[in-house]
């Protein structure tokens, strides 16, 4: 568990760093929360795929007072698709792209590059404001797989009328005092062999599952960089996911081996925040395009952003029953493809 939380907390670390560098984004004026969108976006549908994931490894649930103490990992690939993102001039007012590249690397891009953006902005009496900034690229190099973890400690116990209620959550973490994250769920699983008579002596088992995570991620942005035209005063970015899915699962539950497998629906929503002062300086430009003196605006509270993520997702998966002690792997099909694992102490 040591090791997945240091490379939740490495994903959040490194993506804080480029977002550090994000600051600058903040001179493209209204087209700041476009580019900042698409940027992000592949990271924040990855989590939220991640999160709906590992919430199961047998359909059975347990006797009355049984519990099990699950640590996993989820694992949400990124599309190709969603490492660049289309560059179209139309979409921006004051932006352009000084080298003609008609894309730009996402957050979860293997492109690291950083790409030179124009902006110029009409100002009074037929002058311009003007100003350029780096483009971060993407962090996918610093990272073992172009993945999106999410690991946690799950509980789950016995209610009467063969009902599970689970709990899920990772501690809040803390990273060089800048970064902080933690994350709480809850789910039910209910049986539905019970109702079917002699059925249930089968090894098949049938239950539903509804369930919903939330999870909050905090990082302070610092002034690191006093030529880059931004000057930050209390700066922070605030990230609140919230989860839920609801799911039909099956399983064949004999005594060394459990094959299990699902069909339902995730949705995600998570909004996004850059708060605090800032203080960004461009140059002005006559309409022959030379300097004639700089001026500075005051903004605050820029960016407030909204991601979604949903659709339906089919999982299916093994696990491998040593006493009370369970290993389990299984992988699901959905935009984001998810792969789980961990280990489970049972007792029914």
């Amino acid at each position: 568990m040591k090791k997945l939380t240091i490379l939740f907390v490495l994903l959040l670390s490194i993506q804080q760093s480029k977002s550090q560098e994000l600051e600058t984004i903040l001179l493209a004026a209204d087209d700041a929360s476009l580019l900042t969108e698409n940027y992000l976006n592949p990271v924040m549908k990855g989590l939220m795929y991640s999160m709906n994931g590992g919430w199961f490894t047998t359909a059975k649930t347990h006797k009355k007072f049984g519990f099990d103490i699950t640590i996993n990992a989820n694992a949400s690939f990124v599309p190709s698709k969603d490492e660049m993102f289309a560059f179209i001039p139309s979409d921006y007012t004051f932006l352009s792209l000084p080298n003609g590249e008609t894309s730009l690397p996402t957050v979860m891009s293997e492109n690291d590059g950083e790409t030179i953006v124009d902006i110029s902005i009409p100002n009074d009496n037929g002058t311009f404001k003007v100003a350029s900034f780096d483009m971060p690229g993407g962090i996918t190099n610093d990272l073992p797989i172009n993945a999106v973890p999410t690991p946690m400690v799950q509980f789950g116990l016995g209610l009467p009328f063969k009902t599970d209620i689970k709990l899920r959550f990772v501690p809040n973490l803390n990273f060089d005092d800048n970064v902080d994250a933690n994350l709480i769920g809850f789910g039910l699983q209910h049986d539905i062999m019970q109702y079917f008579g002699p059925l249930e002596k089968l090894p098949l088992s049938v239950s539903i599952l509804g369930a919903f995570t939330n999870m909050k991620v905090t990082y302070n942005i610092e002034d690191e960089n006093a030529t880059d035209n931004v000057a930050v005063n209390n700066g922070k970015a605030e990230f609140n996911m919230n989860t839920w899915t609801i799911q039909a699962i099956g399983s064949l539950d004999f005594k060394i081996i459990t094959l299990y497998g699902s069909l339902g629906y995730n949705n995600g929503k998570t909004t996004a925040k850059m708060k605090g002062d800032y203080v960004l300086t461009y140059d002005v430009e006559d309409t022959n395009g030379n300097v004639i003196g700089t001026v500075d605006e005051s903004i605050s509270d820029p960016i407030n952003l909204d991601f979604e993520a949903n659709g339906m997702r089919t999982t299916i998966g093994t696990r491998l029953n040593i006493g009370f002690f369970k290993i389990f792997a299984d992988y699901t099909l959905q935009e984001y493809n998810t792969a789980s694992a961990g280990i489970a102490f049972s007792f029914r």
